[in-house]
């Protein structure tokens, strides 16, 4: 495919804002539950979606594209593994730290990769698989602290339950990347970005219900918590709202898996936040991570 020239700095801006609005969402762990932490990314992120869609309409004196049924069940099942990966990922967070939480779920990369090319039948070039194992190489550093593990440790290390939350994250998050690129495909229109807008709305607003009617049955008494933490919970919602828009603007314009992997900038984003907002630590294990990571998003661009 023709790659759009946006798809570059939309990918860059979705990481640097996903790894601020995980680090801000972090801080809501201790306050609220799994769910209702969840629930914030998309109930205080809809409307900001929504003024994004409508705002750009107005700007270009559009109108929507017909949604045809395969769309909203594209959207709805994208938007349903995302709240999966997002959970799996606030999961993570409670057994093992903010950087490596994060870290493990950036194996979306290649799980991205192989359901792209199995799902989409995307091709993609021997530098931007270098890119990918140089880039897993980096989140396999950053998860272990850089020791060095025998096969058997490190398959200890994959299965201890951050491990297990993160992949699952990863997964979810990569299936959700595939799914929203169908449902961009499924609307007749040549304006790539009106294409990702209204995926995105349609989206959040499906998300805002499923998981808001989740949390009313099963944690009611969490809506109290919701409503009390809303300046940071509004925070976090405008952060994936506009984080989100970067992402799926990246998937309507390029290959799912070259914008995963140039999406994994949002690593170094994480380990600044974790640092300098959370107060974690950053040893020499990061700095070589780090290193891999930037690495492989620098070889997956050459080979795009």
């Amino acid at each position: 495919m023709i790659l759009s020239p946006i798809w570059l700095p939309a990918t860059l801006m979705a990481g640097a804002l996903q790894a601020w609005r995980t680090a801000v969402q972090q801080r809501l762990r201790g306050t609220l539950s799994v769910n209702a932490a969840g629930l914030v990314r998309y109930l205080y992120g809809f409307p900001v979606a929504l003024m994004l869609l409508g705002g750009y309409l107005l700007a270009r004196g559009a109108t929507l594209p017909a949604l045809p049924a395969a769309f909203f069940g594209y959207a709805v099942a994208g938007g349903i593994c995302q709240i999966f990966g997002t959970n799996l990922l606030i999961m993570a967070f409670g057994y093992r730290n903010f950087i490596v939480g994060t870290a493990y779920s950036k194996t979306e990369a290649v799980q991205g990769a192989l359901l792209s090319a199995w799902l989409l039948h995307e091709a993609l070039t021997p530098l931007i698989w270098a890119g990918i194992g140089l880039g897993v190489a980096g989140v396999i550093i950053l998860s272990t602290g850089g020791r060095r593990l025998s096969w058997r440790e490190l398959l200890g290390e994959m299965v201890q339950p951050a491990a297990l939350c993160g992949l699952g994250a990863g997964f979810g998050f990569a299936m959700t990347s595939v799914l929203v690129r169908n449902a961009t495909l499924q609307l007749a229109t040549p304006d790539l970005l009106l294409r990702a807008l209204t995926t995105l709305a349609v989206t959040m607003v499906a998300q805002a219900l499923l998981q808001g009617s989740y949390v009313t049955l099963r944690e009611p008494e969490q809506w109290r918590k919701v409503a009390q933490t809303w300046r940071t919970s509004a925070q976090v919602g405008g952060l994936a709202a506009l984080g989100s828009a970067g992402w799926f603007t990246g998937f309507a314009t390029a290959p799912v898996a070259l914008v995963r992997i140039v999406g994994q900038v949002e690593v170094i984003f994480t380990l600044l936040f974790g640092r300098f907002y959370l107060r974690e630590p950053f040893g020499r294990s990061e700095a070589m991570g780090l290193f891999c990571v930037a690495g492989g998003v620098i070889l997956a661009l050459l080979g795009s």
